[in-house]
């Protein structure tokens, strides 16, 4: 069996009732991709004013300045970061690890996930200010050890922000050439079919080129992975443990990037559902695929509580002064609050759900458990790094008293706002770039499928991918 898909319309299948052909696919992938209709627009200028009030409210924060009398002011702020980092940041990984082990029921996600790499542009713009926040590493601990470590931590965590964007936005591009010159060629003519004709006019789909697509797109998937991970562990540790005099933990970095792995499938969950009812997709984003993904985020969200379990457990039987100290101030008294939400979003709501077959086995309980996760992994990201933020003297040798909490105030709430109305429009933006439905890889799967009768009934039978 090819791995080149080709434009067949004898090829069929059925996907929740729909008959499906190659030709098919072009045709309606192509329809909305050029389609900018009235409530596309609305939505845009929605999430344009949002993030214009945003920014007015991130101008009206920044005349009070940078230095670290105002940065307990920039806590939230930081959060926002963090939170942008863990869904959009880790949602490629997505279709770079469920397109390593070659299923079928991961088709619809791929491009929905890549496309969240274009969200990192904002996240690169987000880390500039915080630049300026980070203190110098003279007096306090850190991960980088000596004092004069060459541009540590500063330019360190910038340049690994900003290779982790180029890495992911390359890999979008790489992932979508194929679909922008199908475009090219079922376009109205007009300057966007002109603009994807001179960026994918070299592709005419051979087999060596779909070999190198391969082959690209597995080394690019592998490089984002690692440096997935590595950014999460540099950005934790530098912008909220090592902040917090006394705080030694060797378990947040890796259980901050677990969470990066359980949001990027809650995120991905929401956004197919949205396509699904109301993008007109339904027949392209079938349950089984909400029903497969789903059993990955019952083991991460499992996953997610030991981590947290065996972080917390440490520090409970650990009992010095220091280590009582930051369970007052990160869980149990100061930010109490978030961090039960934490604990409900993150793990008691989507393992409660999803331990039932017949809540897995649907649309809607999958994107509760998605949704879920991504208002507990926001919560997380409050609790960690707005106290890490408020600590005054970051120099001390351990954390002895318990700061109070800092409650946003209304620049804060528009600065989040604002953020998050940014991804959207970015995102939404994107999708008239680069279409939101993998054309190849579903062009690719209906290779795979027949429909056939056995006995009284039809059946759909797939193939294995070599």
């Amino acid at each position: 069996m090819t791995n080149v898909p080709v434009d067949n319309d004898k090829i069929q299948t059925s996907v929740d009732g729909e008959e499906l052909s190659s030709r098919m696919v072009t045709e309606d992938v192509s329809r909305d991709f050029f389609r900018v209709g009235p409530t596309y627009r609305g939505v845009l200028m929605i999430l344009g004013a949002v993030f214009v009030v945003g920014i007015i409210a991130f101008v009206l924060r920044a005349v009070d300045g940078f230095g670290d009398s105002e940065r307990r002011e920039w806590g939230y702020y930081s959060a926002m970061f963090a939170f942008l980092l863990i869904t959009a940041g880790s949602a490629p990984l997505v279709a770079v690890t469920l397109r390593l082990t070659k299923n079928h029921w991961r088709r619809p996600f791929s491009r929905i996930s890549e496309l969240y790499a274009v969200v990192g542009l904002l996240s690169l713009l987000w880390f500039f200010p915080l630049m300026a926040l980070l203190p110098p590493l003279e007096g306090r601990k850190s991960l980088w050890g000596p004092d004069n470590f060459i541009g540590a931590p500063i330019w360190w965590d910038f340049f690994a922000v900003l290779f982790l964007v180029i890495c992911g936005l390359s890999l979008l591009v790489l992932s979508a050439i194929p679909d922008m010159a199908t475009l090219a060629r079922n376009g109205d003519g007009g300057p966007r079919s002109r603009f994807l004709g001179r960026i994918a006019g070299f592709w005419r789909g051979t087999e060596a080129q779909w070999n190198y697509h391969r082959l690209g797109l597995t080394a690019l998937g592998a490089f984002y992975f690692m440096l997935l991970v590595m950014v999460q562990t540099m950005i934790n540790v530098d912008f909220v443990m090592s902040l917090v005099p006394g705080w030694k933990d060797s378990i947040m970095p890796a259980h901050q990037a677990l969470t990066g792995f359980q949001t990027a499938i809650g995120i991905v969950l929401v956004t197919a559902f949205l396509l699904r009812v109301f993008g007109g997709y339904k027949k392209y984003i079938p349950m089984e695929s909400f029903w497969s993904i789903s059993k990955i985020l019952l083991g991460l969200s499992l996953l997610w509580g030991y981590f947290w379990f065996s972080g917390f457990i440490t520090f409970w039987y650990g009992r010095t002064p220091v280590e009582q100290t930051v369970l007052k101030t990160f869980m149990f008294e100061s930010y109490k609050v978030p961090f039960l939400l934490n604990i409900f979003f993150s793990f008691l709501i989507p393992v409660a759900m999803l331990i039932w077959n017949p809540v897995r086995k649907s649309v809607i309980g999958p994107t509760i458990a998605g949704a879920s996760v991504i208002l507990g992994a926001f919560f997380m990201t409050i609790r960690l790094y707005v106290p890490a933020f408020g600590i005054e003297d970051v120099t001390a040798s351990a954390l002895e008293t318990v700061p109070l909490a800092i409650t946003p105030d209304a620049l804060d709430i528009f600065i989040i706002l604002g953020g998050l109305a940014g991804a959207g429009l970015i995102f939404m933006l994107a999708t008239k770039i680069f279409p939101i439905m993998s054309i190849w890889e579903v062009k690719e799967g209906l290779l795979y499928q027949r429909v056939r009768p056995l006995l009284r009934g039809r059946y759909l039978v797939l193939g294995k991918p070599d």
